[in-house]
């Protein structure tokens, strides 16, 4: 779904950008700088794509004030590119709208209590005592257990579960085929029988203005609370297991694995593949690079790195924990070979 079409005089004055170029010609869409053409807006940010900035067909090209010269179109001259051209890409590319009511194929329970502006799609199943607010859009094939409460202008794409008692708040978007509030991972060892299953009978609570990916699960706690708090970002096929407490404003890239009772702060930039261990804590304001494993809490903002190849769980331990004097060992062998030189061969040593 694309805009009708809109200045760029008005897109200047809506996103505080400085215009070089006519205020009265149109764009409808967004593209790359290479597709683009004379009414799509395209944005630079990497300087490797700088080389198709000379050659682009762009009707406006979302730049900073360092290349706006080196444009051969229009351009937005913003602070942050990135997030202009994000927010034009919203504003000429806003998601479908879907017209109030239910469609004849659902299955609602009677004592559902659903807002009249609520859109209902073919073939969904809402249960006992639940609760959707004004606006919302339950996508074809999605399953709602009992008591689920899903805030105003929160949208289910298609074939979302949602179990029992999970609480979603506003603005919230759900990607095809995640699941919220399924049972955690619980089981006791029992040296007869195997594994003896431990009841999971907490909830999910997510906020405001998540967005949950593809195929990603969300575990109910077993005691407590799993909670996502308001404004987390979610990529697809991530896995967040039951009593997890993911921050503010915390993003994470695809196939992230975090383990039971792990808090994660605010803020937090997780890149994909990572694991993280359970019953761990890390602090608001850290990035963690891809494939890395967090295997001890981190209580200290920054960027963290890290993975290992498997190995003995012994013989791993002591190898971690000599890895992390590493630069110690290193400053003390140079501090060794610097008395054994000669003074002018001290300074070879790195």
């Amino acid at each position: 779904m694309s805009h009708s079409g809109i200045s760029l005089g008005e897109l200047a004055v809506r996103f505080g950008c400085a215009l070089k170029g006519d205020p009265h010609a149109m764009v409808n869409h967004v593209a790359t700088l290479q597709s683009a053409s004379s009414d799509a807006v395209a944005f630079l940010v990497n300087a490797k794509y700088k080389t198709h900035l000379a050659t682009t067909q762009a009707g406006v090209v979302v730049v900073d004030e360092a290349v706006a010269a080196e444009s051969p179109v229009p351009a937005l001259i913003a602070k942050n590119p990135y997030l202009t051209y994000a927010q034009i890409a919203s504003l000429l590319h806003p998601l479908p709208h879907y017209p109030a009511g239910v469609h004849p194929s659902a299955v609602v329970d009677a004592t559902a209590i659903i807002d009249p502006s609520v859109h209902i799609a073919p073939n969904v199943v809402i249960g006992a005592g639940c609760q959707i607010a004004a606006r919302s859009q339950v996508g074809p094939g999605c399953v709602l257990g009992e008591r689920v409460t899903l805030g105003a202008d929160t949208r289910l794409m298609a074939n979302v579960t949602v179990c029992d008692d999970s609480v979603i708040g506003e603005r919230c978007i759900i990607n095809p085929n995640a699941v919220i509030g399924s049972e955690g991972f619980g089981f006791a060892p029992d040296a007869l029988n195997g594994w003896v299953k431990v009841p999971q009978v907490g909830k999910v609570r997510i906020g405001n203005d998540v967005e949950i990916g593809a195929s990603t699960t969300i575990d109910r706690g077993a005691l407590g609370d799993t909670v996502i708090e308001d404004g987390v970002k979610l990529d697809n096929q991530i896995q967040i297991a039951h009593n997890v407490h993911v921050g503010a404003h915390t993003a994470m890239a695809a196939c992230v694995g975090v383990s039971g009772s792990t808090t994660i702060g605010r803020h937090c930039m997780i890149a994909g593949q990572v694991g993280i261990a359970g019953h761990l804590s890390i602090c608001d304001h850290v990035v963690i690079t891809g494939k890395s494993l967090v295997s001890a809490s981190i209580r200290k903002p920054g960027v963290y790195s890290g993975s290992l190849h498997v190995e003995e769980a012994a013989t791993f331990r002591r190898n971690a924990a000599r890895f992390a004097k590493l630069d110690e060992l290193a400053k003390a062998v140079r501090r060794l070979a610097v008395r054994h030189l000669p003074a002018d061969d001290g300074d070879k040593i790195d």
